[in-house]
């Protein structure tokens, strides 16, 4: 229920979240990014386009490889959501 309400959100931008991690590792496009974060292009294109959220252990792995916080890679995504209340 968590992924469908952050596809729904209307500050949710994966497009953006995607092309500015593009740009802070120094990729040229999607099939690199992919490539690097082993993963397929097609979840790299899912996310892109709201087919599917970014998954936890996505974003860790995101975490790990660019030392950018948690908080603030859902920044990016432009996750607004309060986890804990």
């Amino acid at each position: 229920m968590r992924k469908k309400a952050l596809l729904k959100l209307t500050s949710y931008s994966p497009d953006n979240f995607l092309n500015r991690l593009i740009g802070k590792m120094g990729l040229k496009n999607d099939a690199a990014l992919a490539r690097t974060l082993d993963v397929t292009p097609a979840v790299v294109s899912r996310i892109r386009n709201k087919k599917a959220p970014v998954s936890a252990n996505l974003l860790l792995m995101i975490h790990e490889m660019t030392e950018i916080a948690i908080p603030e890679l859902r920044r990016m995504m432009g996750d607004s959501r309060r986890l804990f209340s």
